[in-house]
């Protein structure tokens, strides 16, 4: 085992990578979103895409592994299913587009997309109409090919949730069951088509720890009647992480 985890406790930029997943952390556990939109732009100055996606993916489905009896019990599993379904189809195209991209061009995609969902969030944007099974399942498709190709498959289904009427116990609970089944599944389909190598498994591994620790942190000091404040805190530092991530200030 220490032979495993060695590679990755000497990557040059190991020390980058622990304040990104602590920064990631203290914003999931007191915002509920936001690990992939504060660590990959962070995380893609040090380390190619592929990398960069597979980290998050081992050291995220780890951290929500735990929370994944309770969410089932709060969350509406039915709905799930219809988005994962989705998920499944677009995922392989956003991993094509992936494989394919270098990293300056995945920068930039990173961290526009956390600008952009910054800008949709603060402006209260939401949908007007509930949608139905298929636009939900489309919701799903638009999500797996965003996660497949920058790691964040949560903002679509996040803006979906956004726009209904739906207690927050059970947003909240869908959206982990969705991410950790997604996750489960990128990772498979990476080792299905032989992009799983052991150096960035091993990094995610080493950053599930501080990962751990910080979303315990940011869970015990999230205080309910101040939802605002830790949400303003949660928009500042993915817009510090996505504009440190920009090509545009190397």
């Amino acid at each position: 085992m220490t032979g495993f985890i060695a590679p990755a406790l000497a990557l040059e930029g190991l020390p980058l990578l622990l304040i990104a997943v602590t920064a990631a952390g203290l914003v999931r556990g007191f915002a509920g979103f936001g690990t992939a939109l504060v660590y990959v732009p962070l995380a893609s100055l040090v380390m190619p895409p592929v990398w960069v996606l597979t980290t998050v993916m081992i050291f995220d489905v780890l951290g929500i592994l735990p929370l994944a009896p309770r969410s089932v019990k709060d969350g509406r599993m039915s709905e799930v299913a219809v988005l994962m379904a989705g998920a499944l189809v677009g995922l392989p195209a956003g991993v094509f587009l992936l494989t394919r991209f270098d990293t300056e061009t995945f920068r930039t995609l990173i961290c526009g997309l956390a600008l952009l969902m910054l800008v949709v969030l603060a402006s209260g944007w939401r949908l007007r109409k509930a949608l139905g099974t298929s636009a939900k399942a489309g919701v799903g498709v638009v999500a797996g090919a965003l996660g497949g190709v920058t790691g964040a498959p949560g903002p679509p289904v996040i803006l979906f949730y956004l726009s209904g009427p739906e207690r927050p116990a059970m947003i909240r609970a869908n959206n982990m069951i969705f991410l950790l089944l997604f996750e489960f599944s990128f990772l498979l389909f990476m080792a299905a088509i032989g992009y799983l190598q052991a150096v960035p498994v091993a990094v995610g591994l080493v950053l599930t720890v501080p990962y751990a620790i910080a979303g315990w942190i940011g869970q015990a000091i999230f205080d309910p009647d101040r939802e605002r404040l830790y949400r303003f805190v949660a928009y500042l530092v993915i817009a510090v992480s996505a504009i440190v991530g920009l090509p545009l200030l190397d």
